[in-house]
C-alpha cells in the first residue's frame, strides 16, 4: 500500500511540476502503470493482453478522424465562413458549442478541438470573446466525449474497468450531459459578444497538421490509454481500502482536483467495479465538469490553449468561476434526483 501511495503522489504532482514529465506524459504514465501493477503483483499476461487491446478503438478513431480532418480541412473552412456569415453570430456560437459537444463522442475530443481551433481562426474574434467561446466549447466537448469509449481516454478506461458495453455511459449520464451541452450553447449565445479584431491577418499558425504529427499523436494516445489501463488495475487495492467507503457527494467535490490533473488519470485510479452506479455517476460528473476549469484538466483545453496561445491565467479567469457554477448546478441536480 505504501508503494501505491507513493506512485499516486508521483502521478498526481510530477506532470504538474516537472516540465520533462509534462512533455512526455504518455511514457511517464505507461511507466507508472507498470510500477503500480508490479507493486500490486498483478503484472501478468492477462493484464498485458487487456492493456494492448483496450486502446485499439480510440486509437483507430483518432487516426482515421485525423486523416479525414486533414483531407477535408479546406472545404470545412469554407463552410464555416459561409455559415458564420449567413446566420446571426449568437446562433452560430450556440451551434458551434452544441454540435461540437455532441459530435465529440463520435469524432473524438481531439478532432472536435481541432475543428474548434479552425472555427476560431476563421472568425477572428476579439481576444476576450475568443477565450470565452473556446472555454465554453471545451467544457461541452469534455462532457460530450465522455459518452462513448472512442470519445476520449476517460470513457475508454471506465468502460474497460467496468467491463461494460459501449452505451453504458450514455445510459448512465447521457441526460445530464446532453442537457448540459445545450445549456452551454445557450450561455455562449447570451454571453459571448460578437466583437472582432481590427486586423484581418491570416492565422498561419493554425495551418493543417502533417501526417507525421497525426501519427505521433495517435501513438501517444495508444500509450496513454495502455498506461491508464495498467495504472487502474494496479490501484484496485488502494481503491478498495480508501475510496469505496466514501460518500458519493464527497467524491464529487474531491474530484475538483481534475482541474489541474488529467481526468482520465484520476478515473483510472478511482473507478472500481465494486462501486454502485450512484458513486460512479458522482465521480464521473465531478471529473468531466471540473476538468474544464484549467488548461491541464482535459485534452480539449490543452489542444485549444496551445494552438490559440491562451495562457493559464487567461483560462482561469473565466474557466474556474464558470466551472464552479456548473459544479454547483450539477450537484444540486444530483442530490435532488437522489432525494426523489
Amino acid at each position: 500500500m505504501i508503494g501505491l501511495i507513493l506512485i499516486l503522489l508521483l502521478v498526481l504532482f510530477l506532470p504538474f511540476t516537472v516540465k520533462i514529465v509534462e512533455r512526455n506524459l504518455e511514457i511517464f504514465l505507461f511507466m507508472m502503470g507498470i510500477c503500480a501493477a508490479w507493486v500490486s503483483q498483478i503484472l501478468n499476461l492477462e493484464l498485458w493482453h487487456k492493456a494492448l487491446i483496450d486502446p485499439i478503438k480510440i486509437t483507430l478513431a483518432v487516426l482515421i478522424a485525423g486523416f479525414l480532418f486533414k483531407w477535408l480541412r479546406v472545404p470545412l473552412k469554407k463552410s464555416i465562413q459561409r455559415i458564420s456569415q449567413s446566420v446571426p453570430y449568437s446562433l452560430f456560437f450556440a451551434l458551434v458549442v452544441i454540435i461540437l459537444g455532441l459530435l465529440s463522442s463520435i469524432i473524438t475530443a481531439i478532432i472536435a478541438s481541432l475543428v474548434l481551433v479552425l472555427i476560431i481562426s476563421v472568425l477572428e474574434l476579439e481576444r476576450k470573446a475568443e477565450i470565452k467561446l473556446v472555454i465554453i466549447a471545451c467544457f461541452a466537448i469534455g462532457l460530450g466525449a465522455a459518452l462513448t469509449p472512442i470519445g476520449e481516454p476517460l470513457s475508454t478506461i471506465i468502460i474497460s474497468k467496468l467491463n461494460e458495453d459501449s452505451f453504458f455511459l450514455l445510459r448512465l449520464i447521457g441526460r445530464e450531459v446532453i442537457l448540459g451541452i445545450i445549456m452551454m450553447g445557450i450561455i455562449a449565445a447570451l454571453f459571448v459578444q460578437p466583437k472582432f479584431k481590427n486586423s484581418s491577418a491570416s492565422l498561419s499558425s493554425h495551418d493543417g497538421e502533417t501526417y507525421k504529427e497525426i501519427i505521433v499523436r495517435t501513438v501517444k494516445i495508444y500509450l496513454f490509454v495502455m498506461g491508464l489501463t495498467l495504472l487502474g488495475a494496479g490501484f484496485e487495492p488502494f481503491i478498495n481500502t480508501y475510496v469505496l467507503g466514501l460518500h458519493p457527494n464527497l467524491l464529487y467535490w474531491i474530484n475538483m482536483i481534475s482541474a489541474i490533473l488529467d481526468n482520465a488519470t484520476l478515473a483510472a485510479a478511482e473507478i472500481s467495479p465494486a462501486m454502485d452506479l450512484e458513486t460512479i455517476k458522482a465521480i464521473l460528473l465531478g471529473l468531466i465538469i471540473s476538468g474544464g476549469m484549467l488548461i491541464p484538466g482535459n485534452i480539449p483545453n490543452i489542444i485549444s490553449a496551445g494552438k490559440l496561445n491562451i495562457t493559464s491565467s487567461e483560462w482561469a479567469r473565466f474557466g474556474f468561476p464558470f466551472g464552479l457554477m456548473a459544479m454547483i448546478i450539477y450537484f444540486i441536480a444530483i442530490v435532488g434526483e437522489r432525494l426523489l
